[in-house]
């Protein structure tokens, strides 16, 4: 086996049980064993658990970025006027960098599943290198967006972003199922380019909505939803 096969198989393995267990509870003995690798492959290659969960990231994370960066490029050109690009056009470009982009292991859904991991499971170092190394690409689009949805303000488009990448990683972390659930329901065939055009709608009518009317809480309701949410 190459070193190249031997990096290619733990990126493969790792990718596969950190989506499907954690990052925690996956070891490194776990990653190896089922790699077929020895132990210490992992330093040699790259040097520990945290760089090896990463690598994992940017396999998918780079030529997403390289991708959604020429696809917004060539969005830019398009507009005529020194218009800025609409929100209909920004998700166009996002959805199609989603599922364009080429990747080594080749799994968006195990990617997307992955995502849904790093967004339960807090990992500091993760947080960090993903915006060190790839902050520049959610600026641009955080802006693009801005300047396609003027009458919200800034911490309302935050939520609203949030709530709409948790809808794709949802929806795209297992399109297995909703094909299914599709087929045995309303007997229709479902492809995952089918899943982004009927998200689409979706996403844009969440950020056209109304602004919603903030009730003050009391401090009884305010304790209960941090036990319920925030206890240790």
């Amino acid at each position: 086996m190459t070193a190249n096969d031997t990096v290619t198989r733990l990126l493969d393995t790792a990718e596969a049980l950190f989506a499907e267990h954690g990052f925690t509870e996956t070891s490194l003995r776990r990653i190896t064993s089922d790699a077929g690798v020895n132990l210490a492959a992992v330093n040699y290659h790259f040097g520990s658990k945290q760089a090896l969960i990463e690598s994992v990231f940017s396999r998918y994370l780079t030529p997403f970025c390289a991708y959604f960066h020429a696809e917004l490029d060539q969005l830019e050109m398009q507009c005529v006027n020194d218009r800025p690009p609409t929100l209909e056009q920004l998700l166009d470009v996002l959805f199609r960098s989603m599922l364009e982009t080429p990747s080594e292991s080749g799994d968006l859904r195990t990617f997307m599943k992955l995502l849904g991991v790093a967004y339960s499971q807090s990992q500091a170092h993760l947080r960090k290198h993903l915006q060190d190394r790839y902050g520049d690409s959610m600026r641009r689009f955080l802006e693009l967006l801005r300047q396609a949805t003027p009458e919200l303000p800034a911490e309302e488009r935050f939520w609203r972003l949030h709530f709409l990448l948790g809808s794709v990683i949802f929806t795209l972390s297992d399109p297995v199922t909703l094909r299914d659930l599709a087929e045995t329901g309303y007997h229709q065939q479902v492809r995952i380019r089918t899943l982004t055009q009927r998200l689409k709608p979706v996403a844009i009518s969440a950020m056209r909505a109304p602004l919603p009317e903030m009730n003050t809480t009391t401090r009884e309701e305010r304790d209960a939803d941090n036990a319920l949410f925030f206890r240790a």
